[in-house]
């Protein structure tokens, strides 16, 4: 029998990604773990809405008993069953563990639960509930138009569809998403998924990222090499506001596209209004390389120029266009897991080595025998070297 693995939450970034990180590898290995600390040192310590739905979830894919499950809990016992769950289609709301209206974010929720439906196998359908692009997460178009493309090039098979909009502080929004497991074959043949399907999909659309019905439970990851962007091709993206005027849609879509301009980038940014049950602003966007993809987002918020807003979410492509490393500082955070997961060596440069990445690679060591080396300083550009472990 294995023995607990115990993780401190307070260490390194100290969030809820520790947190994150050891439930889905404690699914994935069937190995029971305490996380202890969860956000020791965060304002309001302990499990909010966003990660208590991520426990809950986590739980019910995984069989698993556990204890310290309720908001506010610093200390989570998490025990995976025997045999996980064998559902078709799973609910989740983070409004509902908030008994209240909440933003917490739908796509943190999504990381913990994506890649141990994938790698079991079996075509599963999820609906989540709560924010969709809120401060301090991924936002939905990130999710769809950078992360996913990224492990539909390691073999994950999904898809997701945006339902409704949700943004701070009450959220409200929905999303879909069709998980169908791990594929064999070479794949996309787009490069970095230029050419990928999918994409921020209408309502009810839901289309996975290679649409390839062969797969199967117990196939492992395909390595990963994100070494070499080549030139950027193009930038999308779009401007929205909920429940504002379009005009400051439109003048955010009008200065994105200004600004990447003055620097010679080709783009094309949409505008969008749309309804919900909170306020917001923010603009949305991704840029496409010959053998890359990266995301950037701003949000708006009260008393901030809708100029001012495109120009900051440009801002952030600019620096990560200038280190010509090939994964912008989010990805590298988020790909370091499945990376470790895959039988082979992954590599990547990455834009910027943060705490999260350094605190990613900590809690994987815990359960796996991955080798990872991180080349660089913190805050700077760097190198990623995973020799994973197919499990």
């Amino acid at each position: 029998m294995q023995s607990l693995v115990e993780i401190e939450g307070s260490y390194g970034e100290g969030g809820g990604q520790v947190l994150r990180t050891a439930l889905v590898l404690s699914t994935i290995t069937g190995r029971a773990t305490r996380i202890h600390k969860i956000r020791a040192g965060r304002k309001n310590p302990g499990l909010a809405p966003q990660h208590l739905t991520g426990v809950l979830a986590a739980a019910s894919i995984a069989g698993a008993d556990v204890r310290g499950a309720e908001i506010g809990s610093t200390e989570v016992v998490f025990s995976p069953g025997k045999r996980g769950a064998n559902e078709r289609s799973y609910d989740f709301d983070v409004t509902e563990a908030a008994r209240r209206g909440s933003a917490g974010s739908v796509t943190l929720v999504l990381q913990t639960i994506l890649l141990p439906l994938a790698l079991a196998g079996r075509s599963v359908g999820i609906r989540l509930r709560g924010g969709t692009h809120v401060a301090w997460s991924p936002p939905f178009d990130y999710f769809a138009d950078v992360f996913l493309p990224a492990l539909s090039k390691m073999g994950v098979d999904a898809g997701c569809a945006l339902d409704a909009w949700g943004f701070y502080p009450v959220g409200g929004g929905e999303v879909s998403v069709r998980v169908a497991g791990v594929r064999r074959g070479a794949g996309l043949r787009a490069a970095a998924g230029v050419d990928s399907t999918i994409g921020v999909l209408p309502t009810g659309d839901l289309r996975s990222t290679a649409g390839e019905p062969d797969v199967a439970a117990g196939r492992s990851l395909r390595p990963l090499k994100l070494v070499e962007r080549g030139e950027i091709v193009h930038v999308t993206g779009r401007a929205v506001v909920a429940n504002l005027s379009k005009d400051i849609a439109d003048r955010m879509a009008r200065r994105a596209e200004d600004v990447l301009s003055e620097k010679g980038i080709d783009s094309e940014v949409s505008s969008l209004r749309v309804g919900g049950k909170s306020t917001g602003a923010g603009v949305f966007l991704t840029a496409r390389y010959a053998g890359a993809l990266a995301g950037f987002s701003a949000l708006g918020k009260r008393g901030l120029p809708a100029e001012r807003v495109a120009l900051d979410v440009c801002r952030e492509l600019f620096a990560f266009h200038k280190t010509g490393a090939a994964v912008d500082a989010h990805l590298a955070d988020q790909l370091v897991l499945p990376m470790s997961l895959a039988a082979g060596r992954s590599e990547m440069t990455v834009e910027r080595v943060t705490s999260h990445l350094m605190t990613s690679a900590h809690v994987i060591r815990q359960f796996v025998p991955a080798s990872i080396e991180i080349a660089g300083e913190e805050g700077e550009p760097g190198n990623v070297v995973v020799d994973g472990v197919a499990v």
